[in-house]
């Protein structure tokens, strides 16, 4: 389909790759290297993956190494966002929730800075699996909550994620492609990647899909950033053109958000 908009006029997102540790200032450092990339770059919105706070070895270190919400490492990447003059998709902060000293309950918490380095709005993960290690960006296996998205206004949709080495080649590029096509909207994944510390690997690879389901910009296996332009016109067009949330039968599947029995 034909795109309408110069690409100029185009606003520019990026998409950063990190291998988080359980060391927060480094980590910090990684990112806010390729956040001041960004914006050099001219991208009004970068994206950091799950995680991108720490990775802890094991259940106690992450206990130790959380924050709240209002704690010092946001205040340190709200900063950023003021320094840089962009808005920050923060993928997945380990939050401590209410009454910390009595539940010791972390949330993992997506946020959302605007340039002016206030915070915009958060999200929490709703799936979460019986297995630890594979509660990482879970919620991109379940296409009710894109499509509930999707028909609630949404035109972008991001999975800040840590995909491992054995369900990213299999799964990663086909669940995001999926979401993009069903939902036709931008799809933004920002990911982790490499060995974390020496029982945790991630598999890497961030992308932007666009609507079509095409792939428009991808990082490799590494750290570092790829960038893209967001068309909405060419969204809007092309849900025009193929208009699939107008020809949806909820009376045949509504209830496929049931568990099966």
């Amino acid at each position: 389909m034909a795109v309408s908009s110069s690409s100029w006029e185009l606003p520019l997102v990026a998409v950063c790759q990190v291998t988080s540790t359980p060391d927060k200032q480094q980590n910090f450092k990684a990112c806010a290297d390729l956040v001041r990339e960004a914006a050099r770059l001219g991208a009004c919105l970068a994206f950091l993956p799950e995680a991108f706070d720490f990775i802890a070895r094991d259940p106690a270190e992450t206990l130790r190494l959380s924050e709240p919400l209002g704690g010092d490492l946001l205040g340190e990447y709200a900063q950023l966002a003021r320094e840089c003059g962009l808005w920050l998709s923060l993928g997945g902060f380990h939050e401590r929730g209410q009454n910390w000293e009595q539940t010791q309950k972390i949330y993992n918490c997506h946020v959302l800075l605007n340039s002016k380095g206030s915070v915009v709005t958060t999200y929490r993960k709703t799936h979460l699996c019986d297995v630890e290690i594979l509660a990482i960006c879970y919620d991109m296996r379940f296409p009710e909550l894109s499509l509930a998205l999707a028909q609630a206004g949404a035109e972008i949709l991001t999975y800040p994620s840590a995909f491992g080495s054995v369900t990213g080649p299999a799964h990663w590029e086909v669940l995001l492609r999926a979401r993009a096509i069903e939902t036709q909207c931008y799809v933004v994944a920002a990911a982790q990647c490499g060995r974390h510390h020496e029982q945790r690997a991630s598999y890497g690879h961030s992308m932007v899909v666009d609507p079509w389901g095409t792939v428009v910009a991808r990082c490799s296996e590494g750290p570092g950033l790829c960038l893209a332009r967001i068309d909405l016109s060419y969204l809007r067009q092309l849900r025009q053109h193929l208009p699939v949330f107008q020809h949806r039968r909820p009376d045949l599947y509504g209830h496929l958000g049931h568990p099966l029995s």
